[in-house]
């Protein structure tokens, strides 16, 4: 019985030390504050959202110049080279000041 209480008594002062361990974490101590959570939230929208553009325009570019490249499907080809016939007369056109 003695035994009983000298291991509760251990196992009460190590859950003591790891909560107080715990409380001290950065991540906690991120989400005892409002401003400093808003703050953090905000960072990680600005980050997901950048992420997300650049890896959309990534991918977009690999399959446009993938199906500009295709002798395969003519229709597709020919619409993305008249496409991009299109955008470098207008480019050249911008640039000669017309």
């Amino acid at each position: 019985m003695a035994d009983d209480n000298v291991d509760l008594s251990q196992d009460i002062k190590e859950l003591r030390d790891e909560l107080a361990r715990l409380n001290g974490h950065r991540f906690i101590r991120v989400y005892n504050s409002k401003f400093r959570m808003m703050w953090f939230q905000f960072l990680r929208g600005l980050a997901f959202g950048f992420g997300s553009v650049v890896g959309a325009s990534i991918v977009v570019s690999i399959v446009g110049f993938v199906l500009n490249q295709m002798e395969v499907v003519p229709i597709i080809g020919d619409w993305a080279k008249q496409l991009a016939g299109e955008i470098m007369t207008e480019t050249q056109r911008v640039e000669t000041g017309q």
